[in-house]
């Protein structure tokens, strides 16, 4: 086996096809994008090049902004509702054990599992003013039931409930494969020292997982920025452009708009924002498991002078 690995063929041969992949499907499509951000094409016919002037009207679209900050609010809602619960749930699900356990895993997972555009259908008919599941619910209980879910001042946060909900299962699903390769002997000493529930996932569970929150947050942070299908079927970014999302304004204006050039400079400022995003979060759970780690050395020295 030794001296299989040795050979520089078969490392070629194992490398290569992982290697053109990443070439081929990554990084060529991105060295495109950036050329084709510096010109005025179309997506048809001559181009010419135009240097910055893709990305100085960027500056200054206000609809860009606007979707970049419902990428935001999508993000927060990942991170400080979705990813908790998700969390919570997972734990409960460990505990639960049994068939129970595995019914609701399967429950919890369904709608990552059903098409997208049937999810958006299902929620157009929920949302829908006049016979909407959500108005008639409201009647039920003494209300009118005659909200326009998606009017231009309540369409973003109806669209940011159906994504929130559409990617709990996979947040779930991460946290519960984390929480499954916690050592159950941790748990063990713990309800033997006489800690409850609730001491035992705030002190083992919830640091262990670290490494998880911190791939499973990067995720999240990632796919706000990248959200589109859901949105383009639901909304298409309406009304007034009130619901728009990065993705989804980088297609309109690519393929719709016919401003190709400009779309790919929406791309590569979307990637720009992605790679900044994934640096900072990797460096805030560095700066915390640096502050655990003095906290644990100050702690080891404490009990050696004593």
């Amino acid at each position: 086996m030794k001296k299989l690995y040795s050979n520089k063929l078969v490392i070629l041969s194992l490398v290569l096809p992982g290697l053109l992949l990443f070439l081929f499907a990554i990084l060529a499509p991105i060295c495109l994008s950036v050329y084709y951000g510096f010109t005025d094409y179309s997506g048809m016919g001559t181009y010419n090049m135009i240097g910055f002037e893709n990305y100085k009207t960027l500056l200054h679209d206000a609809t860009f902004r606007i979707a970049l900050r419902n990428s935001l609010y999508l993000a927060i809602g990942f991170v400080f509702i979705q990813h908790p619960l998700a969390l919570i749930t997972a734990a409960v699900l460990d505990k639960l054990g049994g068939r129970g356990e595995n019914f609701f895993r399967c429950v919890y997972f369904i709608p990552n599992v059903i098409s997208v555009a049937v999810i958006a259908y299902l929620w157009k008919f929920i949302y829908n003013p006049d016979f909407g599941l959500l108005n008639n619910l409201i009647k039920m209980f003494g209300g009118k039931g005659d909200i326009n879910w998606f009017d231009s001042n309540t369409a973003i946060w109806a669209v940011l409930i159906v994504l929130i909900w559409h990617g709990f299962g996979w947040g779930m699903l991460i946290y519960y494969t984390g929480i499954k390769n916690i050592d159950p002997v941790l748990y063990e000493a713990a309800a033997i020292d006489g800690a409850n529930q609730k001491t035992i996932f705030l002190r083992i569970t919830l640091p262990l997982m670290k490494p998880v929150i911190q791939v499973n947050v990067t995720m999240a942070v990632i796919s706000a920025l990248k959200q589109m299908e859901t949105v383009y079927l639901l909304t298409n970014g309406g009304p007034g452009n009130s619901t728009q999302f990065t993705a989804n304004y980088l297609y309109q204006q690519a393929f719709k708009a016919f401003k190709y050039g400009y779309g790919n400079a929406i791309g590569v400022v979307f990637i720009i924002i992605c790679l900044i995003a994934t640096v900072v979060l990797n460096k805030i759970f560095e700066d915390r498991d640096e502050k655990a780690i003095k906290k644990l050395e100050k702690a080891r020295r404490k009990g050696a002078v004593a």
